[in-house]
């Protein structure tokens, strides 16, 4: 029987082959995730999780978006804005990325799971997939959320350009209580600051 050293070391593995999946399959989706990883382990930080909580973290974080794999390309790579049945597509990734994770069967990565599942939800009730509002969204995801939203911006897509600092903060105080739970965001702001990730000023 395989000890809890050979056990971890195949979710190690195992993980690494979802991780080499997602970039094969996205490679813009894969760099976007290494960066919401260490941004969202600089928010967890700063909010005092243990060191098991950070690992719960960073491997959502990771693989926030894992259930992409699951979206077909002309969906994915479209270089325009959604149509009503091609954002209703995309809305399933995230349900996608909790069964992924599920399937591993890890209680980090059952913990995970979670995390991934709800990512996209919003603070006053109206993201997906669930429509859940403040305090009932796990705070993995809402730290994750903030770090995900912050790169997004910072980054150019198909459609849009990439925002400088002050722009980006500007965007995200404006979402504060509708989508980001204005607490972390009030942390988020401070640290950024000092962040290696701090974009650049437009």
């Amino acid at each position: 029987m395989a000890d809890n050293n050979d056990f971890d070391r195949m979710l190690m593995n195992l993980t690494r082959s979802l991780a080499v999946a997602l970039g094969e399959r996205d490679r813009h989706t894969r760099l976007h995730s290494e960066r919401v990883v260490r941004l969202s382990l600089e928010l967890g930080r700063e909010c005092g999780l243990s060191e098991d909580q950070l690992a719960v973290l960073a491997l959502a974080a990771e693989f926030h978006d894992i259930g992409k794999i699951g979206i077909p390309d002309r969906v994915l790579q479209k270089p325009a804005p959604f149509d009503d049945d091609e954002w209703e597509n995309m809305k399933q990734h995230p349900v996608i990325g909790e069964r992924i994770m599920l399937a591993i069967g890890h209680e980090h990565t059952a913990q995970a799971a979670v995390a991934v599942r709800h990512h996209h939800e919003h603070f006053d009730g109206s993201g997906y997939p669930d429509g859940l509002a403040g305090e009932a969204i796990p705070f993995y995801s809402r730290i994750i959320s903030l770090a995900d939203s912050y790169d997004a911006i910072a980054v150019t897509r198909p459609y849009h350009k990439a925002r400088g600092h002050a722009a980006i903060m500007d965007i995200l105080h404006a979402e504060a209580i509708v989508k980001h739970d204005p607490a972390l965001l009030e942390i988020f702001s401070l640290l950024i600051e000092r962040s290696p990730l701090r974009a650049a000023d437009a």
